[in-house]
């Protein structure tokens, strides 16, 4: 089933597993994908940012796509495909999409300054992938440093029908969700799902906004999953309870340069990864890091089981 804006939920962005030698870990990433599934995510994102895509080539991107396409089962899946160059955007995306991926995500590249730089790079980025192709329009100037304004993505989104997506990650973008939804009360802007990502940094006040759900990948996607549920649900209290409870890990896996190390260790601490290996260049978790995460699960899972390192080992 192709990608809407109806979509809701929470789609993990999930990282790409590797063996401690660089290949691409296929157990692990089997095992990741029906993690993802046993915790309720109505989605799955592959080759993002945090999925460390730039470090792939081409053929093994693909084979990442298909791999989970294959293994999602009712999980929608979101290929990242965006690209320097429009070919190597064109290509990944029509394969995603022989694959059975659900949509396409693309983000600006980090050199478009004016708004009509911005406008025009994504009615080009159309042209390439193709208007029948769904898409998620990925909104992340902290580490892209390109601006969007509302009105801008309310322009690229009305010239643009197959746009079904904004990933929000705007920060501070608490305003910026408000505007967005503003727009579609007065009528000029069309439906269009909101979810969000920043590592969940900000998800309780953000589903309040107006978002349909969260599209990260901080390593407890259950109670991601939780909390877009109680706060649809209209369950403030016990929403931000949770949240709050996780939010010591939440801002610590959110380090700039260490946040994939921290994510990953984790995700091998409860058994889904078989190593935290990353591909080079990267920035690796000390040991005294290590220790303050296993401090963060042990006091987490006073108040959250799913964090106890017990439960981690077994």
């Amino acid at each position: 089933m192709k990608l809407t804006h109806k979509a809701e939920g929470t789609f993990a962005i999930a990282p790409t597993p590797f063996h401690e030698d660089g290949r691409i870990d296929e157990t692990s990433l089997d095992l990741l994908v029906d993690f993802y599934g046993t915790t309720g995510c109505r989605g799955i994102t592959v080759l993002g940012i945090m999925g460390e895509a730039p470090k792939l080539d081409a053929a093994e991107a693909v084979e990442v796509a298909q791999r989970v396409c294959r293994r999602a089962g009712d999980m929608q899946v979101v290929v990242g495909v965006s690209a320097a160059g429009f070919a190597a955007m064109r290509s990944l995306s029509q394969a995603a999409m022989d694959a059975g991926a659900a949509g396409v995500m693309i983000a600006p590249i980090p050199s478009l300054r004016t708004d009509e730089q911005i406008t025009r790079y994504f009615a080009q980025a159309i042209e390439a992938i193709g208007p029948e192709t769904p898409w998620v329009l990925q909104d992340y100037p902290l580490t892209l440093s390109v601006q969007m304004t509302p009105r801008v993505i309310r322009d690229i989104v009305g010239a643009s029908p197959s746009c079904v997506m904004l990933k929000h990650e705007d920060w501070p973008g608490l305003e910026k969700i408000s505007a967005l939804r503003k727009f579609q009360t007065e009528g000029s802007l069309r439906e269009l799902s909101i979810l969000c990502g920043n590592g969940a940094l900000f998800l309780d006040f953000e589903m309040e906004r107006g978002a349909d759900g969260a599209m990260t990948g901080y390593a407890f996607p259950d109670m991601l999953v939780d909390v877009v549920r109680l706060s649809a649900e209209g369950r403030r209290e016990e929403a931000h309870d949770l949240f709050d409870a996780h939010l010591p890990l939440v801002r610590y896996e959110q380090q700039q340069g260490v946040g994939l190390a921290v994510r990953k260790y984790i995700l091998m601490k409860r058994g889904i990864l078989a190593s935290d290996a990353q591909r080079t260049p990267a920035t690796q978790l000390s040991a005294t890091g290590r220790a303050e995460v296993d401090y963060l699960l042990s006091r987490l899972a006073k108040r959250d089981s799913r964090a106890s390192i017990e439960r981690l080992a077994a």
